[in-house]
């Protein structure tokens, strides 16, 4: 059976998991009466809660006697590092774009890498069932956004179908009538080559994909380059610098057929399998026959541009929720996220107990805390801050800057175009979106941007979309204001008291609700002033025997601000963390004791 490799890009929300769904129904992948639920890729917990893919996914369908190898990539910027890897693993991308939407950065992001490896695309214009599509303008667009990543006249020469990834149809033409998706099939099956490989040459791989499975230990995933791998043949591991790793059997062959890892005896050059026997190998290793000597080339991933750090919860609620509370096991368990994950750092910090973690982006980091706090972590969370480079033409200092595109309705555009300015993005674009819509672009600084989305939402009441993608390094844009207002401090270990709570709502806007446990030094409320207050949430009213009206008695308190995880971790201060345990999220000061704060803040200001 002859094969073909493939993975969907496109922009988060733009339905290339739906799409992925439609193509295995209707190539027989399901049977008739199979219950699979909707976005059946998008298979981890977290992935369904926030409705994006985070991990690269692979499946197959077969059509036409072609096995057609698709992977899923992620589309959130973020998890860019997952897209890079598994472009090395195909010979063509669906370049999956939204009709109304059109192209947006990561769009842009991972077409470019794509477009770099020499890789031909299909033009896939989805949902142009909506009301405010508009496919020929879209069209055009792709085709400047080629031009401008300097494609070549092969890959300018794109084909293109309209589709409709929910209701599992595709057409070349808008004459055509709306079935199923054959158009998009059979132009997979003529427009994208065979994979390159050599059948006849000794056995070489390279991993791209490292994942964990509670019975067959550590499972490599990849595309054979070269030879046939068996059942239990004898295999080494190169680093990328050739030097030799390990000696081991492949113990486990797993081939992807549906939705499944199917076991098999052998497979053949240019499938893309997951193999299990190997301790110590990782991505980016090539496994090959113990004749091989020259490694496979693999792509370089970009660096990371924020870093947090991770810490021993040692609040005095610590221990009463999580079960994995140790530096030891808090370090075990990032060495093996950063052996899977090649666009995050880990290495020990300074501090006693801590370590620092970088990566992509907010989401990014904000998933793995919120995959670990899950798995019954407790931790204790730093204010996220840019990774600066030095140049070494001038020395001058350099940080990140991202672009930024945002699409908001014509009345909140002043309003977005204010924050930006002062958090010293420039504005490259202003234009049209359709639907009284404007659409904005920026270049502006990461730390700027750090906590932003939340105000962003509130801005536009909800409906504004911003997209953010790494565009790279220049000279420090100075300073920029952050937090204006202080915090309220419990001074006090106990439970909160609603009587307490309705006499400091006068002072902010409350984090806890009454019966929450609080202790001295952890963060209740938002100050309405610029400074912290120390207050007492667990101070009940004094009864008297007099007896008084019953409006008196009566305490009607506002709903408490509740933060999720990326918002309190954008939200807290230099002096701040947040307590993160699988069932609470907790702000809190550094110092917990007011006046170890006091000294603290006198030595910064001498």
């Amino acid at each position: 059976m002859t094969i073909r490799n493939i993975a969907i890009i496109a922009h988060v929300d733009h339905g290339k998991t739906t799409l992925v769904d439609a193509m295995l129904r209707q190539s027989g992948a399901f049977r008739a009466n199979q219950q699979v639920a909707e976005r059946a890729l998008d298979s981890n917990e977290l992935e369904r809660e926030r409705g994006i893919t985070i991990l690269a996914k692979c499946t197959s369908v077969v059509w036409r006697d072609v096995r057609i190898n698709i992977v899923d990539t992620p589309g959130h910027a973020d998890f860019g590092g997952e897209v890079e890897r598994i472009l090395g693993m195909v010979d063509g991308v669906l370049v999956l774009v939204d009709a109304a939407e059109g192209p947006m950065p990561q769009t842009k992001f991972v077409v470019g890498k794509a477009l770099a490896q020499g890789l031909r695309p299909i033009v896939v214009i989805n949902k142009v069932d909506r009301p405010d599509a508009r496919p020929r303008e879209v069209h055009n667009e792709i085709f400047d956004l080629f031009a401008t990543l300097d494609a070549t006249e092969a890959q300018l020469d794109f084909p293109t179908v309209f589709a409709s990834g929910r209701h599992g149809w595709a057409v070349t033409d808008f004459d055509e009538p709306h079935e199923d998706l054959s158009p998009l099939f059979e132009l997979i099956l003529s427009h994208v080559a065979p994979p390159s490989a050599e059948p006849g040459a000794a056995f070489s791989m390279l991993a791209t994909t490292l994942e964990y499975d509670p019975y067959l230990g550590r499972i490599l995933t990849g595309r054979i380059h070269s030879g046939a791998a068996r059942l239990n043949m004898t295999v080494k591991s190169l680093s990328p610098e050739g030097q030799v790793i390990e000696q081991a059997r492949l113990t486990k062959l797993q081939a992807f057929r549906g939705l499944e890892r199917r076991p098999i005896e052998e497979a053949l050059a240019g499938d893309i399998i997951a193999v299990a026997g190997l301790a110590l190998t990782t991505v980016a290793d090539t496994i090959c026959a113990p004749e091989v000597t020259t490694p496979l080339a693999a792509d370089p991933v970009d660096p990371p541009t924020l870093a947090i750090t991770l810490s021993v919860n040692d609040s005095p609620l610590a221990g009463r929720e999580g079960t994995k509370v140790t530096s030891r096991m808090i370090g075990e368990r990032l060495s093996r996220e950063a052996e899977g994950n090649v666009a995050i750092r880990v290495q020990e910090s300074s501090e006693r107990d801590a370590f620092e973690l970088a990566g992509r982006g907010e989401l990014q980091l904000g998933v793995l805390i919120e995959t670990m706090r899950r798995e019954g972590f407790e931790l204790s969370i730093s204010r996220p801050r840019v990774l600066f480079q030095t140049d070494p033409a001038t020395g001058r200092r350099l940080e990140p800057v991202e672009e930024v595109v945002v699409d908001v309705d014509e009345e909140f555009a002043g309003t977005v175009i204010d924050r930006m300015s002062r958090r010293k993005a420039e504005m490259q674009e202003m234009r049209p979106s359709g639907g009284d819509k404007l659409r904005l672009s920026f270049i502006g600084p990461t730390r700027g941007l750090i906590g932003y989305q939340g105000e962003f939402l509130a801005d536009t009441r909800g409906t504004g979309v911003m997209s953010r993608l790494f565009r790279g390094y220049v000279p420090h844009k100075g300073p920029i204001e952050g937090r204006r207002n202080g915090v309220l401090v419990s001074n006090a270990n106990g439970c909160a008291v609603a009587y307490a709570l309705w006499n400091l709502e006068e002072r902010g806007a409350m984090f806890v609700e009454p019966g929450a446990q609080v202790y001295q030094g952890m963060i209740i409320g938002a100050h309405s002033r610029g400074n912290d207050l120390d207050v007492n949430p667990i101070k009940g009213k004094q009864l008297s025997n007099i007896r008084t009206t019953a409006k008196d008695e009566a305490v009607r308190l506002t709903p408490p601000q509740i933060m999720t995880l990326e918002q309190a971790i954008a939200y807290i201060a230099d002096d701040e963390l947040v307590e993160v345990t699988p069932k609470s999220l907790r702000l809190r000061k550094r110092l917990r004791d007011p006046n170890d704060r006091r000294r603290a803040g006198r030595a910064a200001a001498e």
